[in-house]
C-alpha cells in the first residue's frame, strides 16, 4: 500500500511539473509565475507553509508570495540572507530547522532557483504534515522542490524579457509621435537676440550634470524644446527622452499614465507601464507640472527622493533611474502661499530654474525664426515658397505674439498654405491672423525702423563698443557704420525739417 502511495505521489508530482511546463508556454506575468509556484509547492508537498520569491541581482528581492508563512515577506525576505541558507545562494537546495533562523517552524526545505548561473528566485516550504502529524522531508522531496524551482528560473526571465520589449515597444510609440511631431530634435531652437542666447549658454553648463531642472516661461515659449536640447547634452543622450503634458490627461487617468498600472485592478484594465518607467535610463519631461494633484504632487516627491515608483494597484516598489526637467508656466510662489502645491517639492524640483523669454522680448529672432518655419512648411507642403515681401516682414515684426514661438510658427504654416506665388504677401499674414492686424501701418513702425531701434539697443547694450556690437549683430563693422551713418543722417533730417502742422500754418500766413 505504501509503494501504491508513493507511486501516486510521484505521478502526481510528474502531472504537475508537465501541467506547469504547458501552462508557461504562453505569456505571463511575474508575479503570476511567482503565486503559481508557491502554491504548487506548498500543496504538492504538503506543507505547512511556504514562500517563493523572485529575486534581482544583489538578492533584492523583487516578488514574494507567501502561503501560511509566519511573518509573512518580510520574514520570508531575511530568511534569503540568513547565513545558514548560504547553499541556496551557490545553487543547491538546502534543508534546516526553523531555530536556525528565528522561525516556528520544524524543517524548512530550500530550493535555488537558477538562471545561466544567475540565482533569479528562491523556493521553500516548511513542515510536511501527514495524517499522523508532521512528517520529515526526505530526498524526493528535495529533489521535486528543486525541479519546480529549476523550471521557474526560465519562466521568471521569460516574463522579465516580455516585459522589456513591452517597455521598449511603448518607449518606440513615444519617440516616434515625438519625431513625427518634429521636423528635427532641435526645431525652433533658433534665435541670436542676448536674452535666447543666454538661456543657451545656461542650457549648455546645466546639461552634463545630472541636477533637476524647472523651466519657467509663458506657453509658447519652446520648454519642451530646451527640455529636449538638455538631455541630447547630457551623458543620459542615448537614453529614452519620454515627455508628459500633466494638463492634457484627466486627473483620473493621469496617476495610471504616470506611475503604470498592474492587471486587474478593475474589470478589463491590463498591465500598462507608465512614463516614469519608460524614461529609466534617460530623461522626464513633465510639462505643466502646476496641474499636479496634491496626492500626485506626493507621488512625484518619492520618486524624486527614493528612486522608486509603485504602479496603481501594485505592491511592490520599482527602482528607477531617471532625470527629471519639469517646465510650468503657473506662479508656483503663489500657489504656495495658497496651498495649492507643496513646498517641499517647489524646491525639489526647482534645483536649477531657467527662465524662457517671451517672442515680444526677442523681437531680432522673428527674422530667423521665420525663415525657419517657412523652410519647414513649405517642404512639409510641398510648395515652392522661398521668402515674403517688405510689407508681410514688417507685420511679422510688428506682432505681439501672446502664443510666443508656437504661434509664430501656426502663423507661417497657415501662410505658407495661402500663398498664392513664391512669397509671402501681407495679405497672406492677415488671412492667417483671421484679419485681427491692421496691415496698412503695423504698430511696430517701419521694418527700418524697427532694424534702427534693434541697432541702438546693442550699441547700448555694448556700451557703444562698435566692434562688439557689430559680432553680437551677425555682421561686419562696415556694415554696422553704415547703418549707423544712416541712422544719423535720418535723425538729422528729423531735427531739421519742420513739422507738418506749422508748416501748413506758416503757408497759411503768407497766402495771405
Amino acid at each position: 500500500m505504501t509503494v501504491l502511495r508513493r507511486d501516486g505521489w510521484r505521478q502526481a508530482r510528474l502531472e504537475t511539473i508537465l501541467d506547469l511546463s504547458l501552462a508557461l508556454g504562453g505569456p505571463r506575468q511575474e508575479r503570476e509565475v511567482v503565486e503559481e509556484f508557491a502554491h504548487r509547492a506548498v500543496g504538492l508537498l504538503d506543507a505547512r507553509a511556504g514562500f517563493a520569491a523572485s529575486l534581482l541581482p544583489h538578492l533584492e528581492p523583487a516578488l514574494v508570495v507567501t502561503v501560511g508563512w509566519t511573518g509573512g515577506g518580510d520574514h520570508a525576505t531575511r530568511l534569503i540572507t540568513a547565513p545558514s541558507l548560504a547553499p541556496v545562494r551557490e545553487g543547491r537546495s538546502v534543508l534546516i530547522h526553523g531555530e536556525q533562523v528565528n522561525l516556528p517552524f520544524g524543517e524548512i526545505l530550500v530550493a535555488p532557483s537558477l538562471w545561466r548561473e544567475d540565482l533569479i528566485g528562491v523556493v521553500a516550504v516548511a513542515d510536511k504534515e501527514g495524517r499522523a502529524g508532521r512528517l520529515p522531508f526526505d530526498e524526493e522531496d528535495g529533489v521535486f522542490l528543486r525541479s519546480l524551482a529549476l523550471l521557474a528560473a526560465p519562466a521568471i526571465a521569460s516574463c522579465r524579457a516580455l516585459e522589456e520589449v513591452h517597455r521598449r515597444r511603448l518607449l518606440l510609440e513615444e519617440e516616434n509621435r515625438e519625431l513625427r511631431g518634429a521636423a528635427g530634435t532641435r526645431s525652433g531652437l533658433v534665435g541670436r537676440s542676448p536674452a535666447f542666447r543666454r538661456v543657451l549658454e545656461l542650457v549648455s553648463r546645466v546639461a552634463p550634470t545630472d541636477v533637476t531642472v524647472l523651466l519657467r516661461g509663458e506657453s509658447g515659449t519652446g520648454k519642451e524644446r530646451i527640455a529636449r536640447l538638455l538631455h541630447e547634452l547630457s551623458s543620459r543622450r542615448d537614453g529614452p527622452f519620454v515627455a508628459l503634458n500633466c494638463a492634457a490627461v484627466p486627473e483620473t487617468l493621469l496617476e495610471a499614465e504616470l506611475f503604470g498600472i498592474e492587471a486587474g485592478v478593475a474589470t478589463g484594465v491590463s498591465a500598462r507601464v507608465g512614463k516614469v518607467e519608460l524614461a529609466h535610463g534617460g530623461t522626464l519631461f513633465l510639462d505643466e507640472v502646476g496641474d499636479l494633484s496634491a496626492v500626485l504632487q506626493a507621488k512625484v516627491l518619492r520618486v524624486i527622493q527614493e528612486r522608486e515608483v509603485e504602479r496603481v494597484g501594485g505592491r511592490r516598489a520599482l527602482k528607477v533611474d531617471v532625470r527629471l526637467i519639469t517646465a510650468t508656466n503657473r506662479d508656483l510662489e503663489a500657489m504656495i502661499a495658497e496651498g495649492g502645491f507643496r513646498e517641499d517639492l517647489y524646491y525639489r524640483l526647482r534645483v536649477v530654474e531657467l527662465m524662457l523669454p517671451p517672442l515680444r522680448e526677442r523681437r531680432e529672432d522673428v527674422p530667423l525664426l521665420a525663415q525657419f518655419f517657412l523652410d519647414q512648411h513649405a517642404r512639409r507642403q510641398g510648395r515652392e515658397v522661398t521668402g515674403w515681401s517688405r510689407e508681410a516682414l514688417e507685420l511679422l515684426l510688428a506682432h505681439e505674439y501672446p502664443g510666443n514661438v508656437r504661434e509664430l510658427e501656426n502663423l507661417l504654416e497657415a501662410a505658407v498654405a495661402l500663398a498664392p506665388g513664391p512669397r509671402i504677401e501681407a495679405e497672406d499674414l492677415r488671412l492667417a491672423l483671421g484679419g485681427s492686424q491692421p496691415i496698412d501701418r503695423p504698430a511696430g513702425g517701419t521694418l527700418e525702423e524697427v532694424v534702427q531701434k534693434h541697432v541702438a539697443n546693442t550699441l547700448e547694450r555694448c556700451k557703444g563698443n562698435r566692434a562688439a556690437a557689430a559680432r553680437e549683430l551677425g555682421i561686419d563693422r562696415a556694415t554696422l557704420y553704415r547703418m549707423i551713418k544712416r541712422q544719423n543722417a535720418t535723425n538729422v533730417a528729423k531735427r531739421t525739417s519742420p513739422k507738418k502742422g506749422r508748416q501748413n500754418k506758416d503757408s497759411s500766413v503768407r497766402v495771405r
